[in-house]
């Protein structure tokens, strides 16, 4: 069984870093993890494939506190497919980082 510490898993991860919503990908991509420093309301991440306007494949809610902990989410196999490039709509979240392979 495969974790996510396994060299097969980690090579060719790639990272993206925003304060706000932006283009993090402008290729095709699997989102494998994310990294996400809350901020001091309640936020949400929206990762989009298609741009700004484009369909929703993962929410993140974050917590309301300023002074918490980042959270830290691997997905599951080979994460999640994002076709055509990765978005992410930011509210209320000081700073994510995207873990993605191409």
């Amino acid at each position: 069984m495969s974790t996510i510490y396994d060299k097969a898993n980690v090579e060719g991860v790639l990272s993206a870093h925003a304060s706000a919503s932006a283009q993090l990908v402008t290729t095709p991509c699997r989102l494998r993890g994310v990294h996400a420093v809350p901020g001091a309301t309640a936020g949400t991440l929206q990762f989009r494939n298609g741009g700004a306007s484009g369909t929703i494949l993962l929410t993140i809610d974050t917590v309301a506190s300023a002074t918490s902990a980042a959270v830290y989410i691997a997905l599951p196999g080979a994460g999640i497919n994002f076709g055509t490039d990765l978005y992410c709509t930011v509210t209320n979240t000081a700073f994510v980082t995207a873990l993605y392979a191409q």
